[in-house]
């Protein structure tokens, strides 16, 4: 294509609302998908790098989107073991959150737990094998197929869906289709 000026500019033509999109999956926070995506961007296209085209360009920004989340994930669950006894109130939700809840989707997930919501999102949304999801969190494959059984059995009756995988009127659904 050309230098890498050109391949940035491009990635954030062609590629920033899938980005986005899927970074959102993971945070279930529209700001802080927004800032995980610019970080990503900036950590991949700061170091020399032969991007050649766009596509390898959005596929380094994607691996670098779910390193960065699951190093907050870390960081932020060790930091709760330390701070112990200094419990702050939330946060007021954010407009942001707002729109979120309009969808149903959006809803639904925001129930789950961060890290089932991770697995949720790489399992069905980047379509990674259990494998791959447990060395990429640095868990058991295990851990990962029990973070997967919770978070259908949590989102289930939030989509219409029963446990077996059955929407209300007894016919056979697809996850993909209930997601998407």
């Amino acid at each position: 294509m050309g230098s890498q000026p050109d391949i940035v500019a491009e990635l954030y033509r062609q590629s920033l609302p899938r980005l986005g999109s899927y970074a959102f999956l993971l945070t279930g926070n529209y700001a802080e998908a927004e800032e995980l995506v610019q970080a990503a961007i900036v950590k991949v296209c700061s170091r020399p790098r032969r991007l050649t085209n766009v596509p390898q360009a959005e596929a380094y920004v994607r691996a670098a989107i779910r390193t960065i989340h699951i190093d907050g994930l870390r960081r932020q669950a060790r930091w709760s073991r330390v701070k112990l006894s200094l419990a702050m109130p939330d946060a007021v939700a954010e407009s942001s959150a707002d729109l979120a809840a309009a969808d149903e989707v959006a809803r639904a997930l925001a129930t789950l737990a961060p890290r089932v919501r991770t697995v949720i999102a790489m399992y069905y949304w980047e379509d990674l094998a259990v494998a791959d999801i447990a060395a990429a969190m640095a868990i058991s494959e295990g851990t990962v197929k029990g973070y997967l059984r919770d978070g259908r059995e949590a989102l289930a009756p939030l989509l219409g869906a029963t446990e077996s995988g059955d929407d209300e009127d007894g016919e056979r659904i697809a996850v993909a289709e209930v997601a998407s």
